[in-house]
């Protein structure tokens, strides 16, 4: 059994109560970072209730929750809607994410624990052929990012930072689809990342936050092309 964190989904034991609130809450979260609920979806009190099986109270407090993640937004009159993910709102959230991610390397470089970081890099030489295998291959391999993020987090020991992270993870989930079938950009950035890796394990935090600033350059860059990609698809 599992619970919904900011930032994924933590095991939790089986008698662990769970409230109809939380439960509206972590199905509707998992739909939506998963596409289930795209973006522009509507959301009718009634309908939701019914087919996650709970009533309206707690369906009004899961989707207050959802506002203040940013992944719902109320429309008048009809309810809610699932948050668009626009050009403008991702370049916003790259430019939050630089500043974070470069300020959580530099900390992982300077306070980190060599061992953790050596074992992350064994697995992340294998990355390219867990990328051949498909959905479960690449499944696996955006477990082991999350591995590392979770690596660079402990390390750097800031819970602020940590926090401010959370959020922003938050909705780089539903991002990470628009890149996902690009077998070439998931490469290149599994080689980025072992560059990061071996920047903090050398313990150089400039190096470290260079290697971040590189890789969420050709993060946005990859996302913007498949966004246009689409675009010229949709049109044609």
């Amino acid at each position: 059994m599992y619970t919904q964190t900011d930032s994924g989904v933590r095991p939790v034991a089986a008698s662990e109560p769970v409230s109809a609130s939380e439960r509206a809450y972590r199905q509707l979260r998992v739909e939506i970072l998963d596409g289930e609920l795209p973006s522009g979806t509507g959301l009718l009190e009634v309908e939701q209730a019914a087919r996650i099986g709970v009533s309206r109270t707690p369906l009004r407090a899961a989707i207050a929750r959802l506002i203040s993640d940013g992944l719902v937004a109320g429309r008048s009159g009809r309810g809610f809607v699932v948050t668009e993910i626009s050009v403008e709102r991702i370049r916003e959230l790259y430019e939050l994410r630089q500043a974070l991610e470069e300020q959580a390397a530099r900390l992982a470089a300077q306070r980190r624990d060599p061992a953790v970081f050596l074992a992350l890099r064994e697995q992340f030489v294998s990355a390219p052929e867990l990328l051949r295998q498909g959905e479960d291959g690449i499944h696996r391999y955006y477990d082991l990012i999350d591995e590392l993020e979770l690596a660079i987090d402990t390390a750097g020991a800031n819970p602020y930072l940590v926090g401010a992270l959370d959020a922003v993870r938050t909705h780089l989930s539903r991002i990470r689809r628009l890149a996902r079938g690009n077998q070439t950009r998931l490469r290149a950035a599994a080689t980025e990342h072992l560059l990061i890796i071996d920047a903090i394990i050398a313990g150089d935090a400039n190096l470290a936050a260079h290697a971040t600033h590189v890789h969420l350059h050709q993060s946005l860059t990859s996302v913007l092309a498949a966004i246009d990609e689409d675009a010229a698809n949709r049109a044609d």
